[in-house]
């Protein structure tokens, strides 16, 4: 089931690419697995996915050691897309290649320094509010290229991208505009080189919005109904 619904999955990002003359293959799938078992994220890989998204840091780190002593195990990038609190961020830098949701100085200084201490450099998605819900995290549009280039000056911190979460509607249309502020920011940080280094990955679109995402940007999605539930 899991590999018919990634084959499915995979079927729709040609389509959207192929709407904005974009490569499918640049197109990254985050299996989000929140609440899934080892089984499932074993089988998810054995279908080509390599990249696991886990929202806390505490149930990734019991994945991360079921799953070390696979033969899969190798192939594994372990993403962070939860919201992150400043004391789990040494057992967190430990354990993802790709923390999604740094939203503030604070944070991003915690992730400096633990990093710092087992010489690693972090690399991290900047996540952006993008509407205006009470409920959602994430740096205001308009103070983001300030403390982009603060993050950006630390030295164990490697900024590729930029994160943000749409609104639930009930139209995956309605979402197109949250995504187009994202491209549109990423764009700008570009152009005023606010970072000394290019930022190319834009991480937006879930189960219910992929494609748009993808038609307004998007080269990493974040996937977990779509792929566990068909």
């Amino acid at each position: 089931m899991i590999q018919d619904a990634i084959l499915n999955i995979r079927k729709r990002i040609i389509g959207a690419c192929s709407k904005i003359n974009q490569d499918p293959d640049s197109i990254t799938i985050v299996a989000v697995t929140k609440g899934r078992t080892a089984g499932q994220i074993k089988e998810s890989i054995t279908a080509g996915i390599t990249d696991i998204g886990e929202n806390r840091v505490q149930e990734a780190l019991i994945k991360y050691n079921a799953m070390r002593t696979t033969p899969c195990a190798q192939r594994i990038k372990w993403h962070m897309v939860g919201h992150l609190q400043t004391n789990k961020v040494k057992e967190a830098v430990k354990l993802f290649d790709l923390i999604h949701s740094v939203d503030s100085i604070r944070l991003a200084k915690e992730i400096d320094k633990e990093s710092a201490k087992i010489n690693k450099i972090q690399e991290v998605l900047i996540e952006i509010k993008t509407s205006a819900e009470a409920t959602k995290f994430g740096l205001k549009s308009d103070e983001a290229l300030k403390v982009i280039k603060e993050i950006a000056d630390l030295k164990n911190i490697n900024i590729k991208g930029l994160m943000t979460i749409a609104p639930l509607v009930d139209n995956p249309e309605k979402t197109r505009p949250y995504f187009r502020i994202l491209r549109e920011l990423r764009d700008k940080i570009n152009a005023l080189r606010v970072t000394s280094y290019e930022l190319r990955v834009l991480s937006m679109g879930m189960t219910d919005d992929f494609e748009v995402a993808i038609e307004e940007g998007a080269n990493m999605i974040r996937i977990g109904r779509a792929i566990f539930e068909g």
